[in-house]
């Protein structure tokens, strides 16, 4: 694949339909559902609306539902893979981008039906096919999660996405 954008570039906003053209990921295991700012190989910040009818909460807790820490971490994950397709430009649309690595994940403070999680991740480093990130998921103001991880983007599949 090559760098069709230069670093910093301002794309444009990616709505859901956008993001299902980017990454293969489907309900109910898409977790963003937009992102509001992409800079090219730099940095995206996400949008995911939890609700209540997430089909995790009637297990994770009934009582008091809490989204998983680490549908969190794959939230963040999904919203740098949509950040590293939409950098690479259109002929990048439904590459492939595997989660390899989550490091010093911590976990600040619960995400409730109702909340609104902002995902920010920032490219670090990227290097033969693997991208480092980190990444800040946030309720308001508060801070939820934050994390290391790594992504590695394929080539690129041919054909009509």
């Amino acid at each position: 694949m090559s760098e069709t954008r230069a670093v910093g570039t301002r794309l444009p906003d990616v709505d859901y339909a956008g993001i299902m053209r980017a990454i293969p990921h489907r309900y109910p295991m898409l977790l963003v559902d937009r992102l509001t700012e992409v800079e090219a190989f730099k940095r995206a910040v996400g949008i995911k609306n939890v609700t209540l009818n997430e089909p995790f909460f009637p297990g994770h807790f009934p009582a008091d539902p809490i989204m998983p820490g680490v549908l969190i971490v794959e939230a963040l994950a999904q919203a740098a893979a949509v950040l590293a397709v939409t950098s690479l430009g259109p002929d990048a649309q439904g590459t492939t981008v595997y989660f390899t690595t989550v490091e010093e994940a911590r976990f600040r403070r619960p995400v409730r039906p109702g909340d609104t999680l902002t995902l920010e991740v920032v490219l670090v480093r990227q290097r033969l096919g693997i991208w480092k990130f980190e990444g800040r998921a946030r309720v308001g103001d508060e801070l939820a999660t934050e994390c290391s991880f790594s992504a590695k983007v394929m080539a690129s599949r041919s054909g009509p996405g």
